[in-house]
């Protein structure tokens, strides 16, 4: 027989949902976890964010006064966040006629359409790095040595200490069929990524020159099977957090349902685009026989 719901069901439930919601969503979105993260102080509208340009150490000669004065070049970039969010309205009788298991099925859509949504803000970043110029190219294949290449291109090029990969897992494909697959912990991510949230996405290939591959089925794959990834370091990009993902419960007792909320508020922004380069292959689907 169904089982009509009380109120200490639905707290109950509403903690399943929350922790489901919030595990899914922390834990689906590797691009989000590749990137300089920031928080927005409490009554503050934007952060600014400076960077100066590079400079040079002169040889200098006893006795004699430094001559060679060095511009800083400092620009800044402007920071904000805004809000996103989604609702689901649970009926009196969908609860009553349901498994309970509809609670963690919810929770994970929203966790799910959460980290899509961050993801993929993310990506639509990675064309605009390097000056829009791409490393890879249209229907090129993600071999070992075209990722060599790329690596050797982003150090050369000096993106930064903690320079990562991130293609879709079709690309990633044609390098894990040449590639030596990581063995062992000293083989895995490198220090200074977050492995907990990341680990899922490693692509399990031993790190090319200190460099981690890492796949996320969000990139997007173009009509020509085409997926704009990134070779990035972390300083790159970066999220501003004014709210963390929040999921709050709000009873319509008219309506007899509860509504289910979840927000964020937060912005993704391009910060360095000397420091990192879209990323193109061909992301054709590979044969399953």
């Amino acid at each position: 027989m169904p089982t009509t719901a009380t109120t200490g069901n639905l707290e109950n439930a509403q903690n399943i949902i929350i922790t489901a919601a919030r595990f899914t969503e922390e834990h689906n979105a590797p691009a989000m976890a590749l990137i300089e993260q920031m928080n927005l102080p409490k009554g503050a509208k934007q952060v600014t964010v400076p960077k100066v340009g590079q400079m040079t150490i002169s040889d200098l000669t006893d006795g004699f006064d430094i001559v060679d004065e060095e511009e800083i070049g400092m620009t800044t970039v402007d920071l904000t966040a805004s809000e996103v969010g989604a609702k689901v309205i649970l009926t009196d009788k969908l609860i009553r006629q349901s498994a309970n298991n509809i609670f963690s099925i919810v929770g994970r859509q929203l966790g799910d359409a959460m980290a899509r949504k961050k993801d993929t803000d993310v990506h639509a970043l990675y064309s605009g790095l390097n000056g829009g110029t791409t490393f890879g190219a249209a229907g090129a294949t993600m071999s070992l040595a075209n990722i060599a290449g790329a690596i050797a291109n982003a150090k050369g090029q000096k993106f930064g200490s903690q320079i990562y990969i991130l293609q879709h897992p079709f690309a990633t494909f044609d390098i894990a069929n040449t590639a030596v697959t990581a063995t062992g912990a000293a083989a895995g991510i490198p220090d200074g990524f977050a492995t907990d949230l990341l680990n899922n996405f490693f692509s399990n290939i031993r790190p090319l020159n200190g460099v981690p591959i890492f796949e996320d089925g969000n990139l997007s794959v173009d009509s020509s099977d085409d997926a704009v990834g990134v070779i990035a370091d972390k300083s790159a990009l970066g999220v501003l957090k004014s709210v963390d993902t929040r999921t709050e419960r709000q009873r319509d007792a008219s309506m007899r349902a509860t509504e289910i909320i979840i927000t964020a508020d937060y912005g993704v922004f391009e910060i360095d685009d000397t420091k990192g380069a879209p990323l193109t292959f061909d992301a054709s689907a590979p044969a399953t026989s």
